[in-house]
């Protein structure tokens, strides 16, 4: 058994690494949920958690992983048969695709090479084409973790609304609230998907939907099959505080510290830490010579970088190397980019040293294989860090 001094580096883009103050919190006892303690609880974190997600309306919080907040945004909405558009940017894109069609929705999938973020003229072209109105909602991954694509979610809402279409706009921001720029009201999203394990700095085990009027709406005729997932319920009882379940209490505290250590920092000042350690990130590989997936510069997600390695060699061979050596963890490749790429996570509870100690992880495991590179990627990194402080 090889023995590592020091932490672990997780540079995984999610779960995250969970600060200190927020595994203090979640440490603490369990309280009576049906009590005015717990109510209390509840009714200041409905309030703080529209924040994050930049709206005004509901946000829905069930003991889930991101898939079961996705579940959730489909089958309060849709009815058997209703037609769906997604956009295939990754695996997660890719998964909801299929998720749709278990539950018997009627899929249109926009592929895309995993390059490219949702094309806000295809999505134009198909919505011309359904002069009857058949199209229910269009699903969009916003920050897509497999591929390090950050989809321009604006565009994609401009674009129904100058097709005139009724259209919902469904959108997984899983790793994007609490750390890209999002904005729920503003960009006209109806239905909004997250999970705790990103830029919210918990561990796994919380969805969200954020919740427009005209999905309310939408769920007073849906017909698809729900009682867990079912929103009506979750709002009846967060009108007094309580869930119509056992809630977990400890992630919920775990929940408000997270949103106040937000709030500390200021979410504009969160979005422009990690810009800041993403383009650094940027500068690294390109100082190595390898190349970042995301081919468009206006769609680099600010929470992971996707980096493909050259042709016969195996991305999950030096992931392997780095954590043998070094005891640092990055993403692997899913789905169509398989050992193909590994991505580097600079989301969450995440600071300047602790990229440079990512980068210079990366830079070691690098010199160990034999994936050509030229060094000097640490130095590029410090020099963008040095230049935008």
């Amino acid at each position: 058994m090889t023995v590592h001094p020091g932490r672990h580096f997780l540079q995984i883009p999610g779960p995250t690494n969970v600060p200190d103050r927020v595994l203090r919190a979640i440490s603490m006892p369990t309280i009576d949920h049906r009590g005015p303690e717990f109510a209390a609880l509840v009714m200041e974190l409905l309030d703080r958690v529209r924040v994050p997600f930049g709206t005004e309306g509901p946000v829905v919080i069930f003991p889930s992983s991101g898939s079961g907040a996705w579940e959730a945004a489909l089958v309060n909405t849709l009815s058997k048969g209703d037609r769906v558009v997604v956009f295939e940017t990754g695996q997660f894109s890719a998964l909801w695709a299929a998720m749709a069609a278990q539950l018997g929705l009627e899929v249109t999938t926009i592929a895309g090479d995993w390059r490219h973020g949702a094309s806000p003229e295809e999505l134009a072209a198909a919505l011309a084409e359904d002069t009857e109105h058949l199209i229910r909602a269009v699903m969009v991954v916003h920050s897509e973790t497999s591929t390090g694509i950050c989809s321009r979610i604006p565009e994609i809402r401009h674009a129904i609304d100058q097709a005139r279409h009724p259209a919902m706009l469904f959108v997984d921001a899983v790793s994007s609230v609490g750390a890209a720029e999002y904005h729920h009201d503003e960009w006209g999203v109806d239905v909004t998907i997250c999970g705790s394990q990103k830029g919210l700095m918990l561990p796994p085990g919380l969805g969200f939907n954020a919740i427009s009027d005209k999905a309310l709406a939408a769920a007073k005729t849906a017909d698809l099959p729900r009682s867990y997932w079912g929103w009506e319920s979750v709002l009846s009882f967060n009108n007094r505080g309580f869930f119509p379940y056992t809630p977990p209490t400890n992630l919920l505290y775990g929940l408000r510290e997270a949103l106040l250590m937000l709030e500390e920092e200021s979410l504009p000042a969160v979005f422009a830490r990690h810009l800041r350690l993403a383009q650094a990130t940027r500068s690294a590989v390109r100082a190595w010579g390898l190349e970042i997936l995301c081919q468009d510069e206006r769609e680099h997600s600010p929470v992971v970088t996707a980096v493909l390695v050259p042709d016969g060699h195996d991305a999950d061979a030096l992931r392997a190397q780095i954590l043998g050596d070094f005891d640092m963890s990055l993403g692997a490749g899913l789905g169509k980019v398989a050992g193909k790429v590994f991505r580097i996570g600079h989301v969450g509870h995440f600071n300047e040293l602790s990229l440079i100690g990512t980068l210079g992880g990366v830079e070691m495991g690098l010199a160990r294989s034999p994936i050509p590179y030229t060094p000097g990627g640490v130095a590029a990194a410090l020099d963008h860090l040095a230049d935008s402080r």
